[in-house]
């Protein structure tokens, strides 16, 4: 099968650099095979046979002990990506909105979870959304920013109450989908 795997925390702020050449070494130890990354920020494709519960099981304990530090590492496989970008909770609409009140930032990310979000997430938030949009997908939270990330109320708190979740951009998730599409 085809899996992505999405570290958290690699190469941010100068912290837990590791070089691109040594992840995919890392995943070709573990058994993986056809690695490639995607920039800096610890994202890579590749093909194994095993299931994503062990897969994702084994990647994370393994890159404690390899690399010294946890990365909170999210696994998808490619139908998860597939399912994941049509199901997008917003219109074309809403996003081509957004990207007029800024079109120098990325408005559109994923919050990658390990579980289901709470459906009663949204009433939490209701009050700090300040022009931002929420949306659920299966194990992911999709977020719309008005500004940027980086001065959204919501973004914030999201970060705090999910603390082990990896977030990417939409061309990031986009663009890893179109690599796993060709190994």
């Amino acid at each position: 099968m085809k899996y992505t795997a999405l570290f958290r925390g690699i190469n941010v702020g100068g912290k837990h650099i590791i070089k691109m050449v040594d992840l995919r070494r890392f995943l070709s130890k573990l058994g993986m095979y056809n690695v490639t990354t995607y920039i800096q920020s610890g994202n890579a494709v590749f093909e194994t046979l095993l299931e994503e519960a062990p897969l994702s099981r084994i990647i994370r304990d393994e890159f404690r002990k390899n690399f010294g530090f946890e990365s909170g590492v999210k696994v998808r496989s490619e139908n998860d990506l597939k399912i994941l970008i049509e199901s997008l909770p917003f219109s074309e609409g809403e996003l081509a909105q957004m990207a007029v009140s800024n079109p120098r930032v990325e408005h559109l990310y994923v919050y990658f979870l390990e579980n289901p979000p709470e459906k009663n997430l949204l009433d939490s938030v209701h009050d700090i959304i300040e022009g931002d949009k929420l949306g659920f997908g299966h194990r992911e939270l999709y977020i719309l920013c008005q500004k940027s990330i980086r001065n959204s109320k919501l973004a914030a708190y999201l970060a705090k109450r999910f603390k082990f979740t990896t977030v990417r951009n939409w061309k990031t998730v986009k663009k890893l989908y179109d690599m796993m599409k060709k190994i």
